[in-house]
């Protein structure tokens, strides 16, 4: 029933966000313009609302479907693999490699690959992160999650020097450009970008159900799970590779946007229990639903003028994580 819920609610809120801005669309048009599209019936809508509606709203929907989906079951497969609910998808160094590609490419005015060239960098960085972080972390054929998160924060200090350094380097214009991508933000979203993630966000949340058993058992434990027939190591190996792609097809669009992929399984976890057959899709669900209400409230809270997504998200979910753990605490009597 929350998994129904979750869709529905996922397709009102992409509804009412294809139609509110400063050129508002009634839901009938919305609906007689999508009916014409599909040869359902209907009708087309004028030059300007049609233009608005399939060249600026819907890319910008269902780009903010994709993110938000993409670090939400990315944010559950984390959780799951280290075992811990506090873990994210940034903590492998994936938001921050990401950040390091697309700032070098600002700051060195790199134009390669034109209008691509920012995105395709933080895209790449954003793995070859990852996947230093995991080669690094290996000793005797074997990681360890310990080892795995302790090389993700110096990888992360890391990478926050390159930027840095970059950002001592870089002229006023480019300062600019990097503090909004750094913020996080879906305005320059189109069909391409969309049709950039969708591969990536469709292999990552096809794969990622399949070791929703395997991640069950290794709630018991590395030991338990091995008994029971998990191969631990080529478990993390996959599912943190397809973090990796879901997180860095994300975050080469959007920039970074931080706590849905925390918060969102999180809260998951806590409504209906710690089973990742449910906690993955209902991730990507609660994640698309999210980002795509963020955006709305992004885009129309300050008219004319639209607000950073990535503070916005971290402006609401950093008070409503810190009452999650408050009541966590106060539940359980204290941590010890």
């Amino acid at each position: 029933m929350l998994t129904v819920g979750l869709a529905a609610a996922l397709v009102l809120c992409a509804v009412l966000a294809a139609g509110i801005g400063a050129y508002r669309i009634p839901l009938g048009d919305i609906l007689a313009s999508f009916g014409h599209r599909l040869g359902l019936g209907g009708h087309e809508l004028d030059r300007v609302p049609e233009s608005v509606l399939w060249n600026v709203r819907l890319p910008r929907v269902v780009l903010a479907l994709l993110v938000g989906g993409s670090l939400g079951c990315a944010g559950a497969l984390m959780q799951g693999v280290f075992g811990n609910p506090l873990a994210e998808p940034a903590v492998i160094g994936v938001s921050s490699g990401g950040a390091v590609g697309a700032v070098g490419c600002i700051v060195l005015g790199l134009d390669t690959l034109g209008t691509w060239t920012v995105t395709a960098s933080a895209f790449v960085t954003g793995l070859l992160t990852v996947f230093a972080v995991y080669a690094m972390s290996r000793s005797g054929g074997r990681s360890e999650v310990v080892t795995l998160i302790l090389t993700g924060v110096a990888v992360n200090a890391f990478c926050g020097a390159l930027i840095g350094l970059f950002l001592f380097t870089a002229d006023t214009a480019a300062i600019s450009q990097v503090t909004f991508w750094q913020l996080g933000s879906l305005s320059q979203a189109t069909w391409g970008k969309v049709l950039g993630v969708l591969p990536f966000a469709l292999v990552g949340l096809a794969v990622a159900p399949r070791y929703a058993r395997s991640l069950d058992l290794l709630a018991l434990g590395e030991r338990p799970a091995r008994h029971l027939g998990v191969d631990v190591e080529r478990m993390r190996l996959v599912l943190i590779t397809v973090v990796a792609l879901l997180t860095a097809a994300a975050v080469a669009v959007s920039g970074i946007i931080g706590f849905v992929g925390l918060v969102v399984p999180h809260l998951l976890r806590m409504l209906a229990g710690p089973g990742h057959r449910f906690l993955l899709p209902a991730s990507a669900l609660a994640g698309a639903l999210v980002l795509v209400a963020a955006d709305l409230a992004a885009r129309t809270l300050a008219e004319p003028a639209e607000l950073p997504l990535g503070v916005l998200t971290a402006l609401i979910g950093s008070p409503f994580f810190f009452w999650l753990l408050r009541r966590t605490r106060t539940k359980q009597g204290g941590w010890a």
